[in-house]
């Protein structure tokens, strides 16, 4: 009994000089060690050869089972719910959500797919969980003591310190590998900081590079405890439930943050609701109304490491965790485009749509009008049924043309 404690309390030792030397002190220096850069290398060298392997077991056994591909699923979906799902992929990224036929494929593909089961959630989970515990509980305590500090730029220097420290240790938590671009064109203070938005962790990304003021609706239990730290060192912005519904107020108190030239740039993300990373849904024209400086950025996940898009209305966000924190890891490409301001002549729902295209161009992404608020309500059949007609006089189309060759040759072969 007393050499399995002895074990045991090795074994701990080894974990936490791996979590805290190797891991948490580089990030906290915004240092890498380079593991994280070879570890993605090994897993687009599995990922290639799988694709090749599911490939040829496809040819070699015609009979295997295949996902639907977007043209016939887009009989059942629109142009607009197509947006709230997650994205598909061209091939199987040994995750079990991309393809539920491995097991028909090859036995050492099934093989390889067990052992990714086994790193997942017996090797990175732990780890994840316990840098997710230590930057959270970092980010309580440390703002918290910083809060009892007198206003000076001595305590605005120490809160950026806490927040970007944290929001560092919690990205190393995701195996985050972070590209990013131009940055020259950073947010600066007295502006606003717009995105595109595809999951709460869009945050703890851009906070990586830098700090922002955020902006929300005041929540309870955990996260409230959380705001209400963060709050205590930086001038965070956060609203009661029944100040949300108040446009003129929540105008007002930004207006009022923009105004102070020296404090953190706002971060908000227009669209209001998370979507799947293949596109960018209407800007509300309200972040547009505040005036000041406009800094865009644009984010696109990379969709073969693992689906971080949060589908809200399927995943509650202890389910979400858990499947991020099981995935292989985050890989992302962040662009800071240049600052835009209101032009002569043009209203707040111009400037947005200007603002959308920027972010939408840049990040590779599809530029619709629809309001992203249709996640949460239901989608005209009208719209549906469009979409529905176009894809079905495709398919119709095709099968008219093969059966005319089919007429045409047997009315050939008779007249012989």
């Amino acid at each position: 009994m007393e050499n399995l404690w002895c074990v045991a309390a090795g074994v701990f030792q080894v974990w936490m000089f791996v979590v805290v030397f190797l891991i948490m002190l580089p990030a906290m220096f915004g240092l890498s060690l380079g593991v994280t850069g070879v570890y993605i290398q090994i897993l687009v060298k599995i990922l290639e050869w799988a694709t090749l392997r599911i490939q040829r077991g496809r040819q070699e056994q015609p009979s295997v089972p295949v996902p639907l591909p977007n043209g016939v699923e887009s009989i059942v979906d629109d142009q607009v719910t197509q947006r709230f799902s997650s994205e598909e992929l061209a091939s199987w990224n040994l995750l079990t959500r991309t393809n539920q036929n491995f097991r028909y494929i090859s036995l050492r593909l099934t093989v390889i797919w067990v052992l990714g089961v086994f790193v997942r959630y017996c090797v990175l989970f732990p780890l994840r969980i316990t840098l997710a515990i230590i930057g959270l509980s970092w980010l309580v305590i440390g703002t918290s003591l910083v809060g009892f500090l007198a206003e000076s730029s001595a305590k605005n220097w120490l809160s950026e310190l806490v927040h970007l420290t944290c929001y560092r240790i919690c990205a190393r938590g995701l195996s985050a590998t972070i590209h990013y671009h131009n940055r020259e064109n950073k947010p600066q203070k007295g502006g606003i900081c717009v995105a595109n938005h595809t999951t709460p962790i869009d945050v703890v990304i851009l906070a990586n590079d830098g700090c922002y003021a955020m902006v929300g609706q005041i929540h309870g239990g955990l996260m409230g405890v959380i705001q209400r730290s963060m709050v205590k060192s930086c001038p965070h912005v956060w609203f009661e439930r029944s100040e949300m519904k108040d446009r003129h107020t929540v105008t007002s108190r930004l207006r009022a943050h923009v105004a102070a030239k020296t404090k953190l740039p706002i971060l908000i993300f227009p669209e209001g609701t998370c979507i799947n990373n293949t596109s960018v849904m209407m800007f509300k024209k309200g972040s547009f109304e505040i005036g000041g400086t406009i800094y865009p950025v644009a984010i696109k996940y990379d969709p073969r490491f693992g689906d971080a898009f949060w589908n809200s209305g399927k995943y509650n966000m202890v389910s979400y965790l858990l499947r991020m924190m099981t995935s292989w890891a985050i890989v992302v490409n962040v662009w800071y485009l240049p600052p835009m301001t209101l032009q002569d002549g043009e209203d707040a729902a111009q400037f947005a749509n200007r603002v959308k295209s920027a972010i939408a161009d840049q990040g590779g992404l599809l530029d619709l009008a629809w309001d992203g608020g249709l996640k949460r309500g239901k989608v005209k059949d009208s719209f549906k049924e469009e979409q529905q007609k176009m894809y079905s006089s495709i398919i119709v189309g095709q099968n008219g043309v093969s059966s005319l060759k089919v007429r045409s040759e047997n009315e050939s072969t008779q007249e012989e």
